[in-house]
């Protein structure tokens, strides 16, 4: 999996995000957050918007210098995994990695400057009481690594996103990075979330990074009471996520 640095503009993009939306008055969650740009941004437009993230447990304080070093390390498998991806956000490889480079700056220095807004945490099992956001943002993730996390693993997490939320539940893309296709039990699990009483659409967006990938899935969480009772497992941790520092490593 490799750890992301998105914008604030970007946020907007993905997720359909009004003024309404970012007014006042309004809690945002971003999860996971990586070194993405977007909460920094949003506290310096007035916006409470708090970022979680498992990787905030490890690498606090070098996560966003190791997602430039990553990125700019894994510059050809980019350029490789993106060819023939129609030019929307990001011009080419080397502009995805600018856009990055600075974004995770920007974290950087807000992570530093206001370590409040950013909590270790990992999904399923968010360490926040039940409804504690007016909207919860989760993007590449849930849906994005289909393949490999498991059905399981996506039921637990869109419930406990769905737990800490009083309004909304936002999540994109839909598509599997892997494959390119939409999550094949996506209508199983919104038709499970109906029964539980989460009610879902799904709506588009305009952003598009992977050819196909411009929708989102809304959960309305509203009317939603969490179940008392044991929490899930949460998904084993990556053991190797910086890539780079492999290959840094002298050879015997």
């Amino acid at each position: 999996m490799l750890v992301s640095a998105r914008s604030f503009a970007e946020y907007r993009a993905m997720f359909a995000l009004t003024d309404r939306d970012l007014g006042p008055g309004r809690r945002i969650l971003d999860c996971p957050a990586g070194a993405a740009s977007f909460v920094a941004e949003a506290g310096r437009r007035g916006i409470d918007a708090v970022a979680v993230d498992r990787e905030y447990a490890v690498h606090r304080e070098e996560l966003g210098l190791l997602v430039e070093r990553e990125t700019g390390f894994k510059r050809e498998l980019l350029a490789r995994e993106t060819a023939g991806f129609t030019p929307s956000w990001y011009t080419d490889t080397d502009d995805l990695i600018r856009q990055w480079t600075a974004n995770s700056r920007q974290f950087r220095a807000d992570i530093t400057a206001r370590p409040e807004r950013y909590v270790a945490g990992t999904l399923p099992e968010l360490p926040f009481p039940d409804a504690s956001f007016d909207l919860v943002l989760s993007s590449h993730l849930v849906f994005s690594y289909g393949n490999r996390l498991g059905e399981e693993f996506h039921r637990a997490a869109l419930l406990d996103l769905a737990r800490v939320a009083r309004r909304e539940v936002r999540l994109f893309p839909l598509t599997v990075y892997d494959t390119g296709e939409r999550y094949r039990g996506l209508e199983r699990l919104r038709e499970e979330l109906a029964g539980a009483g989460i009610g879902s659409r799904v709506e588009r967006v305009a952003y598009e990074f992977q050819p196909g990938d411009g929708e989102m899935l809304v959960l309305s969480c509203a009317g939603y009471r969490a179940p008392t009772g044991a929490r899930p497992r949460a998904v084993a941790d990556d053991p190797v996520r910086w890539r780079h520092r492999e290959g840094a490593r002298p050879q015997a």
